[in-house]
């Protein structure tokens, strides 16, 4: 595969009445529900006023993720969510009805019993599995795809989950897990879905809405006229698509989808625009580890393929890009730390800003003067030694 930028413009003629369980209501319940947890607190909205000058729009904003519950990435939320409402419907409730006290009672844990989670993961989604498990007393365990960083692994194993890397790719792992939680009884916490596997991924991406709810109260009167979010599967970008259109309605961003060049099941979807899903296969070797994902979630497309203007497929060092421009901000900016996924969309918008030879894919998303930009920091240096050598080093340099 060529390392160049691509893009395809999917131009989707949705309905923008039409309402998904994705909405404004449900992040509502999921916010009140994370609010119950010890040490929450909404993650900040960097404006990086210095930086959209220098792009020349009117504004960029970047909701920085390292901070949620200390777990330095966004994908706490999903875990966190998805475990309330199973043990919710163990008690025969609804998750409005319970919070972080009610879970972790001694009552509950009398009726519901001990439960063992399993997840596949690349570091993220298993690390906020494993936090939420210890957190409300119960198990977990977590398996890696191979090449995954012995950073992440230890991040997972000390919150007292089993984990391991094993010899397998992304996709193969979660097939695996899944494996594991027939044999053993265990229940399969998965961040993405297939045919027969919607309910739990479900919960997961309403789990999501929470960091869009926050982003939504932080901007205020100011209005996006463009979101860029990053994609694995698509269960996040899926869900803050349906969310962000909800919320704004008329006024609806444009949502534009950012891959690597190396996992971009979505885009390849996109791109194919046959009524399919489009797997990428092999070892899906990107820097991305948080989107080296080559089966897209099928909820997810759903969404995406309702809400989402574009899908755009990057090489590496337009992530590192976005990492040093966020790691070293213009001016009086806020720093924003963040992680190879985590920069993409930023790295994706400045390139595009600043190469006159994309030209092209600038007019087709409309950027502009006016324009005002959100993206989603979804990790902070979850590789610390990947983060070094890219920001401090020059690694993987500009091409």
């Amino acid at each position: 595969m060529n390392e160049t930028i691509k893009m395809v413009h999917h131009n989707p003629k949705a309905d923008q009445g039409q309402r998904t369980v994705f909405n404004q209501e449900t992040a509502a319940v999921a916010s009140k529900y994370h609010e119950s947890f010890p040490g929450y607190q909404p993650t900040p909205l960097a404006a990086l006023r210095n930086l959209a000058a220098s792009l020349g729009i009117a504004g960029m904003y970047v909701k920085d993720e390292s901070f949620r519950f200390g777990l330095n990435a966004f994908k706490g939320l999903g875990g966190s969510y998805c475990l309330g409402k199973y043990i919710a419907g163990k008690l025969g409730e609804d998750i409005s009805q319970v919070d972080f006290d009610k879970i972790t009672s001694p009552q509950t844990r009398d009726q519901v019993g001990e439960i063992t989670f399993v997840t596949a993961t690349d570091g993220n989604h298993g690390r906020g599995i494993a936090w939420t498990a210890n957190m409300l007393g119960q198990k977990a365990v977590v398996y890696m795809p191979k090449g995954s960083v012995e950073e992440r692994l230890h991040n997972i194993r000390k919150f007292g989950a089993k984990a391991e890397i094993t010899d397998m790719n992304y996709d193969d792992t979660v097939a695996f897990a899944s494996k594991c939680a027939e044999e053993n009884g265990w229940v399969l916490v998965q961040d993405t879905a297939w045919e027969g596997y919607e309910e739990i991924p479900t919960w997961i991406m309403q789990g999501y809405t929470t960091l869009a709810m926050e982003a939504a109260r932080q901007l205020g009167e100011v209005k996006p006229t463009h979101i860029f979010l990053q994609a694995g599967v698509g269960a996040m970008s899926g869900a803050l698509a349906a969310f962000f259109a909800d919320y704004y309605r008329e006024a609806k961003p444009v949502i534009t989808i950012v891959e690597p060049n190396k996992a971009d099941c979505i885009y390849q979807t996109a791109l194919a625009d046959d009524g399919k899903l489009h797997v990428v296969d092999g070892d899906l070797h990107t820097i991305m580890a948080g989107l080296a994902c080559g089966v897209p979630c099928t909820i997810g497309w759903n969404e995406l393929n309702r809400y989402a203007e574009n899908f755009a497929s990057i090489p590496d060092w337009v992530a590192a890009k976005g990492m040093r421009i966020l790691g070293n901000p213009a001016g009086d900016d806020p720093r924003v730390i963040s992680g190879e996924s985590g920069a993409s969309t930023t790295g994706f918008v400045c390139e595009i800003l600043q190469n006159a030879s994309l030209e092209e894919l600038k007019k087709t998303i409309g950027l502009d003067e006016k324009s005002v930009v959100l993206c989603i920091s979804t990790e902070g240096d979850t590789d610390k030694e990947n983060y070094r050598s890219i920001v401090w080093d020059g690694k993987y340099p500009s091409c």
